[in-house]
């Protein structure tokens, strides 16, 4: 019998208030902006890895006990299980570190927008972001989050 490895990995809408943290990597196409995410350290919980990687990445500190899971998606190459999850953050600025080109908080108005657009079209002249494609976890929690904020705002 085989047990092949599988290494977790996390991926979070933060969100404050009414605004969304998105980070791009230089290497997307130029419009492309997408949720944080990393991988799961060894005696790691997964809300904890939530927090180390948004901080990490963004330098924004996701408020205690704010993680919650919403779904997961298989990534067979390169083995990986994609776990997707919301959190709240402090109200921090984002700096992109190492692994990203750039960090930002987008309104809720920008990401209705950025859902909008078609998400082939990142290389392409336009206005506004572009998400990442419709079968992705990440446009999942990106959707979620945003029903989310809408439905505060109704209430």
């Amino acid at each position: 019998e085989h047990y092949p490895r599988t290494d977790q990995a996390v991926i979070v809408a933060v969100g404050n208030g009414g605004r969304l943290l998105l980070g791009r990597q230089a290497s997307w196409p130029k419009r492309r902006w997408s949720l944080v995410a990393g991988f799961v350290e060894p005696g790691e919980t997964l809300e904890q890895t939530v927090a180390r990687e948004v901080l990490e990445e963004t330098g924004v500190r996701v408020r205690a006990g704010s993680a919650r899971y919403l779904a997961s998606q298989p990534w067979p190459f390169p083995g990986s299980l994609m776990l997707g999850f919301i959190a709240n953050a402090e109200p921090d600025d984002p700096v992109a570190e190492e692994e990203l080109e750039a960090a930002r908080w987008f309104s809720a108005e920008e990401v209705r927008a950025g859902l909008a657009n078609d998400w082939a079209t990142a290389d392409a002249e336009g206005e506004g972001i572009v998400l990442s494609s419709p079968i992705s976890i990440a446009r999942h929690v990106i959707r979620a989050w945003l029903a989310e904020h809408d439905a505060r705002a109704a209430s």
